[in-house]
């Protein structure tokens, strides 16, 4: 199928309110053509098998085989489609994460998040199907939600990542920002973009650190300051020095294109 062609998705949820709503935003979408809809897992499953679906639209709380263990199936297809889960509970990011998903949306849903998962998918289709070069990655789109107010943190204005537990705080130039997703999660998928791994607790982008220093008996690393900010020091942990200095060796061959 051509990248550009019109997607084809599957909407699951078992609350047929909420399924009516999202194959209606979803018309809306003009990347999305043939929308299919299931209220249940099994009748998900069973479309799926019988044709070729881009996107599944996936509630996580269903009877019987719920979201995530759907989107665990379909992992172990030999061409999975995407998934996007939606959810009215903010609480299995981490797992729907780590389930490889292109996207974790919150009800009752907004036309403009659902906007950016749509087009999160037609990137992701461009990049399988070779259309994308690899160099030239889409700037990925991590949505915060705090107090019911979704804020859309790009990937390219994140400086440093600093663990929080389970979550993580995504420090930018306008302030910082906690997600409910693991460093380690964010260490694997945003390592091509330039991020590197500093200590258990810190994770930098490469093209901001201006170098390391000696301080005590340890080493830190130096992060360009944004207008009048003051300069980030972090704190390098000993078996992560080498592999730091390493890229700041290798960091003038490199363009981090899509930070």
């Amino acid at each position: 199928m051509a990248p550009d062609a019109p997607l084809t998705v599957l909407a699951v949820d078992d609350e047929k309110p909420a399924l009516d709503e999202l194959a209606f935003l979803l018309r809306a979408q003009d990347a999305v053509g043939e929308i299919r809809t299931a209220g249940d897992a099994t009748t998900a499953l069973r479309i799926l098998r019988d044709g070729d679906i881009d996107a599944v639209f996936l509630d996580i709380n269903m009877p019987g085989l719920d979201g995530l263990e759907l989107a665990g199936i379909l992992a172990n297809f030999a061409s999975p489609p995407q998934v996007v889960f939606v959810t009215a509970h903010d609480d299995r990011a981490v797992a729907a994460f780590d389930l490889g998903a292109v996207d974790y949306l919150l009800k009752p849903l907004r036309e403009e998040r659902l906007a950016e998962s749509v087009r999160r998918i037609v990137e992701g289709r461009r990049r399988r199907s070779g259309a994308t070069a690899p160099t030239a990655q889409a700037d990925e789109v991590i949505p915060v939600e705090l107090g019911g107010v979704t804020t859309l943190v790009h990937r390219s204005s994140v400086e440093w990542v600093e663990a929080d537990g389970d979550y993580a705080r995504l420090h930018t130039a306008d302030g910082s920002h906690l997600v409910r997703i693991p460093i380690s999660a964010l260490e694997t998928r945003w390592a091509d973009a330039g991020f590197l791994r500093v200590h258990r607790s810190y994770l930098v982008a490469l093209p901001l650190v201006t170098g390391i220093r000696t301080v005590g008996n340890g080493l830190v690393v130096c992060l360009r300051p944004h207008g009048d900010h003051p300069p980030v020091e972090l704190p390098v942990s000993r078996r992560h020095t080498r592999m730091l200095k390493d890229r700041l060796v290798r960091a003038p061959k490199q363009s981090w294109t899509a930070r």
